[in-house]
């Protein structure tokens, strides 16, 4: 069976957007030629699930090719129907259906990248397998948090952490069973 991995990075106080959903915290460990494992990690994957805010962000400051590359189905949670555009399906379903039809299907792992109401709602369902989360060296104090409350508790096993000379520290965890 497939697994499910949130790759995402947050501030030290647990906030993965300021207000407005403001992402420049982000280029605070901006390094060229470093990308935290990124590359590799997506190299793992061939689909994408990811909240509509986050889409249009990044549409808007990335590009499309960020996350639509002609090698793996995007999937964008939204409540607002919409054409499909190449690879990238706007999603208005039951979003646990849709996890849980992926996971079952053949291919490689799938990828969350937000944004945090995607992210809880799996969580509340126990869907996330994987978690690699890189820590911001930055107090924010306001924003939109990562983990909400109203959501089980789960036991993650360690698997590694790393740093980085940008100040950026990763964890790597996995859900236990």
């Amino acid at each position: 069976m497939r697994k499910i991995s949130l790759f995402i990075a947050m501030s030290l106080d647990g906030y993965i957007a300021k207000p407005n959903d403001d992402l420049t915290f982000l280029k605070l460990v901006e390094k060229a030629g470093e990308d935290y494992g990124y590359g590799e990690f997506t190299d793992t994957i061939d689909t994408l699930i990811i909240g509509r805010r986050t889409y249009d962000y990044v549409l808007k400051n990335v590009g499309l090719s960020h996350y639509d590359n002609g090698q793996r189905d995007v999937y964008v949670i939204t409540r607002t129907e919409r054409p499909q555009v190449g690879r990238t399906t706007f999603y208005t379903g039951n979003l646990t259906e849709l996890v849980k039809r992926l996971k079952s299907e053949k291919g490689k792992n799938i990828y969350c990248d937000g944004g945090a109401e995607v992210i809880n709602e799996l969580l509340k369902h126990n869907l996330i397998d994987e978690f690699i989360i890189s820590i911001v060296p930055i107090l924010l104090g306001n924003g939109t948090r990562l983990f909400k409350d109203g959501r089980p508790e789960q036991t993650l096993e360690f698997i590694k952490v790393k740093t980085f000379e940008t100040g950026l520290t990763q964890l790597h965890y996995k859900r236990q069973k």
